[in-house]
């Protein structure tokens, strides 16, 4: 593991597949403070390596509870184009998994920040290969890092972005494994696994929702002083997502307000929609993190990783 520019010799390799993960000062997407990689070979041998970097921009303080990255931990480290240009060409020529779409769209967007070429680049997202090999686990705990380390016992440190890559690259294997299928020609994605006897709770149907979840956090949880809000359709039941949040000592709120720190979004809203289109809610806590609020847009599965702590 490094915390330096790439190494020669790294650059040089071709493995089977890389796995990539990066870490952010605050909300903006494009404020990445760690890259993470871990390369995978043939025989499913991995090696990670992890590079910090100087976000040139102001680290929140939620960010830095998640992840243990501050001004001072990058202080003299390159910034961002220092570190990806050198990877660019190596990353280009390999098969990339992530955990969800955020880094593939925090890289995007610090390319943009800084004016570079958009990244042409094969993303593979690992959640697709967990909902595969586990579908007794959507609804039930679901297929986010924090969840998939319980079920699977994988051992790693949350929320450090070689340890996640390792994590990410880990799910990939053990799904190829359970399924025989090879997950970057297609064929893990038409395999269908019938769940285990694992209960699984129901989702709700026709779009109904409680008129309100809200309720005080438990002031001896390790999030407390955090509020959250929900939009969307998740996969677990509101009542049960606000109960989690609550033991975690976040407070639930009905509405988007200056007090609310998170906004938790369920399927299609990420990326705005089918259509395009965002939430009331959404809309909402964009606006006010564009007036300097800090508020953190999460998918379900970021959200209950974090109550997770995992």
């Amino acid at each position: 593991m490094m915390t330096g520019l790439p190494l020669p010799q790294m650059l040089e390799r071709n493995v089977r597949f890389v796995a990539l993960d990066v870490e952010t000062a605050n909300a903006d997407a494009a404020s990445i403070c760690q890259i993470g990689i871990a390369l995978v070979d043939a025989s499913g041998a991995m090696e990670t390596f992890s590079f910090f970097i100087d976000p040139e921009d102001e680290f929140a303080s939620f960010n830095t509870r998640l992840h243990g990255i501050s001004a001072a931990s990058v202080a003299g480290c390159p910034n961002f184009p220092m570190v990806f240009e050198p990877l660019r060409a190596f990353l280009a020529r390999h098969p990339l998994v992530q955990h969800s779409t955020f880094d593939e769209r925090a890289i995007a967007a610090a390319c943009a920040a800084y004016r570079l070429p958009a990244p042409d680049l094969r993303w593979h997202n690992s959640v697709q290969a967990a909902r595969t090999a586990w579908p007794e686990l959507r609804g039930n705990g679901g297929h986010g890092l924090g969840s998939l380390k319980t079920h699977l016992g994988l051992q790693f440190q949350h929320h450090d972005a070689a340890e996640d890559a390792k994590a990410a690259a880990q799910v990939v294997l053990l799904a190829e494994q359970k399924t025989g299928a090879d997950f970057f020609d297609g064929s893990l994605q038409k395999v269908r696994v019938t769940p285990g006897a694992a209960p699984v709770k129901a989702r709700q149907s026709g779009g109904y929702f409680p008129k309100s979840v809200a309720r005080e956090g438990n002031p001896r949880g390790r999030l407390f002083g955090h509020a959250a809000c929900f939009s969307g359709d998740l996969t677990i039941s509101r009542e049960d997502a606000a109960r989690m949040a609550a033991e975690a000592g976040v407070t639930v709120k009905a509405s988007v307000s200056r007090k609310v720190s998170m906004l938790v979004v369920g399927r299609y809203a990420m990326s705005g929609g089918a259509d395009g289109y965002l939430s009331t809610k959404h809309r909402r806590a964009v606006e006010l993190k564009e007036q300097g609020h800090e508020i953190h847009v999460l998918s379900e599965d970021e959200f209950l990783e974090i109550l997770r702590g995992a």
